[in-house]
Formats: structure tokens, C-alpha cells, sequence
């Protein structure tokens, strides 16, 4: 007796239904990824400061690690934790340098502002920790598209 084998469509029709609010999570993220691969950043340039920004090489990914790192602290409030990363230079142990901290802190807010706008235009539909796993899926979508760019 010959056993069926299951067509392309049963894996996806067995799957349990994702609910619309983590599909969203998930495009946005992808989307996300995808302008945090643009460098400048996708900003507009109008004050002074950001202007150098865009004239600056593209960071390397230990920098933007590290944003996400820092985003992350600052969606969750933990304001300490926050002060103690750049109190006691912990971007230094990460492997960058002094003259990395600006950029640090413009890639970090960037990540957090765009987390927010995302809360604003869905009227605070989504919570802070939702905000959080968003950062979370968009890391991983960077990092897996970094990946592929230099494979």
C-alpha cells in the first residue's frame, strides 16, 4: 500500500493561524531591516549634524548590535541599565571606539523613533514589549540579510 505524500499546500493549511498583529510585527521588521541597510539611514538631512552622519562610512555591524542593544534598553525604560552602558563605556567592550559613540547614539535613536512611529500610527495598538520583539525580528532580519550580502 502506497502511502499519500503531502502536497506543497497541506504544511501551510495545518499551520495554526498567526494572529494579524505578529504578521504585522513580522513585515514591519522585514521593511525595517531593510531601511537599516541603507546607510545614510533613511532620515531627512535638514540639521547640521545629521549632515555629517551622511557623509560618514557605513558602521560596521558590531555598531549595530549594539543600537539594538541600546533600543532595546530604552523601549523598556530601563533607564539604569541605560546609563550604566555609557557611564562605563560598554560600547568600548563591544570593540568599538570612543569616536563611534555619536554614531551609536544617532543609529540608536533612529531604531527607537521608527519602533514609536510604528506605536503612533496604529494609535498604541502595540505595547512596549510588542515594540521589543519588534527590534528583536528586525535584528534578526538584519543580521540574516548581512549575511547574504556577504555570502
Amino acid at each position: 500500500m502506497r502511502v499519500k505524500q503531502p502536497s506543497r499546500w497541506d504544511r501551510i493549511l495545518d499551520q495554526k493561524p498567526k494572529p494579524l498583529a505578529e504578521h504585522l510585527l513580522d513585515e514591519v521588521a522585514k521593511l525595517f531591516a531593510e531601511d537599516l541597510k541603507q546607510w545614510p539611514l533613511p532620515v531627512e538631512f535638514e540639521q547640521r549634524p545629521a549632515q555629517d552622519f551622511a557623509q560618514a562610512p557605513r558602521p560596521d555591524d558590531r555598531l549595530y548590535a549594539q543600537a539594538f542593544h541600546l533600543a532595546e534598553l530604552d523601549l523598556q525604560r530601563e533607564h539604569d541599565a541605560y546609563d550604566d552602558y555609557f557611564r562605563n563605556q560598554r560600547y568600548l567592550e563591544a570593540g568599538l571606539t570612543a569616536a563611534d559613540k555619536a554614531t551609536l547614539l544617532f543609529v540608536s535613536s533612529f531604531v527607537v523613533e521608527q519602533a514609536l512611529a510604528l506605536q503612533e500610527a496604529t494609535h498604541t495598538k502595540f505595547t512596549r514589549a510588542d515594540l521589543v520583539s519588534l527590534l528583536q525580528r528586525t535584528r534578526r532580519n538584519f543580521f540574516h540579510l548581512e549575511a547574504k550580502a556577504t555570502a
